[in-house]
């Protein structure tokens, strides 16, 4: 059981970039002596936007199935509008493409793409969030330690291991010795810009943080919970 709760926690509300574990998004998360895995998601409203809800089933059913015992699992979104629909899409392993037929070009993705990211449809609006993530993550080390000239400079603590973290989802330069002023792109970014783009990552930072305040205020009225 424990073995099932840390892999779901390693799923990240693509939004938010906090863990489906601590957004209380796991209802139940049970595994069988055979080794069936079987857990139960819920989000915070009805009408949770299916492409961010449909990532969070197929990442959890990823998460699981690489959990050592775990012979076969199933993961359900349940009290959603599209719930059905995601969740045979995800069983079937077909791709958000085929469970909504011309809903990917309501979210059209930049031509590049980052390591350990299959090719297709949502690629896009994954990598638009993983960089938001990465300049939330920037302000909270500025916040904490100042402007540094290298990530070196920086004291080793979460502030850092979450910078990190980040910058290798996007396979931006993890070196000691880079610039800790990079922008989502890995350009370094320049002084007379520094000010301007440390705005816009606190912007991005508070309005991630306010969504998750408010998702858990939502899910608590909505399950009491």
């Amino acid at each position: 059981m424990n073995g099932l709760w840390a892999a779901l926690a390693t799923v990240r509300d693509p939004e938010l970039d906090e863990p489906i574990t601590d957004l209380g998004f796991v209802s139940s998360a049970e595994l069988t002596d055979d080794g069936h895995a079987s857990v139960r998601l819920r989000l915070p409203t009805y009408f949770c936007a299916p492409n961010f809800a449909y990532l969070m089933v197929a990442d959890a059913l990823d998460a699981v199935r690489a959990v050592p015992g775990v012979r076969s699992a199933r993961v359900r979104l349940v009290d959603h509008f599209a719930a059905e629909e995601i969740n045979a899409g995800v069983a079937a392993g077909g791709g958000f493409a085929q469970a909504f037929p011309g809903e990917t070009d309501a979210f059209p993705g930049e031509p590049e793409s980052i390591p350990g990211m299959a090719a297709g449809e949502l690629d896009g609006l994954r990598l638009t969030f993983r960089r938001k993530a990465y300049l939330a993550s920037l302000d909270r080390v500025v916040r904490r330690w100042g402007r540094r000239a290298r990530v070196a400079d920086v004291p080793d603590g979460p502030e850092l291991a979450g910078l990190l973290r980040r910058r290798a989802e996007l396979g931006l330069d993890c070196s000691p010795g880079s610039p800790l002023l990079l922008d989502e792109r890995g350009r370094p970014i320049p002084e007379e810009e520094a000010e301007r783009r440390l705005r816009f990552a606190r912007t991005v930072r508070v309005s991630m943080e306010g969504n998750a305040g408010l998702c858990r205020g939502l899910l608590r009225t909505r399950y009491g919970a």
